[in-house]
């Protein structure tokens, strides 16, 4: 099982994001920071990561980049409550797999961590299978 990384700098929308996740079977781990998802590391633990655009204490365009820097693919789904167009172009340009404006439907964010899923070299095992959802 690959777990969603959420980085997110608002503690109650990444607690939802987080439970919205976990009510669907998806596993999470929840990062306040760019650091702090660094710091962890772990990526390839991860089936995609939630991004903040625009982080408190640091850019996610810059995170993003980083990754790809690093060699870490794992699909990014970027989401912004500061949507303008040079955010939405570094987002897309960075090679994202969704652009998501605060606030989305929870519905938009699951079928972009599932079409992440998808995508996944692991695909085959892609959620808990004793989930509600699951099938």
């Amino acid at each position: 099982m690959k777990t969603v990384f959420v980085v997110e700098d608002d503690p109650s929308l990444s607690k939802a994001i987080g439970r919205l996740l976990r009510q669907r079977g998806f596993e999470t781990e929840l990062f306040n920071s760019a650091e702090a998802v660094q710091h962890y590391g772990k990526f390839d633990q991860a089936c995609c990561i939630i991004l903040d655009a625009k982080l408190g204490h640091g850019c996610g365009i810059e995170l993003r980049r980083w990754l790809a820097y690093s060699g870490v693919t794992v699909p990014v789904i970027f989401i912004t409550g500061q949507d303008d167009h040079a955010t939405r172009r570094a987002a897309i340009d960075s090679g994202c797999i969704a652009y998501l404006t605060k606030p989305f439907p929870a519905s938009a964010l699951i079928e972009a961590v599932e079409k992440a899923f998808d995508r996944a070299p692991n695909s085959a095992v892609r959620r808990d299978q004793s989930s509600p959802d699951a099938g």
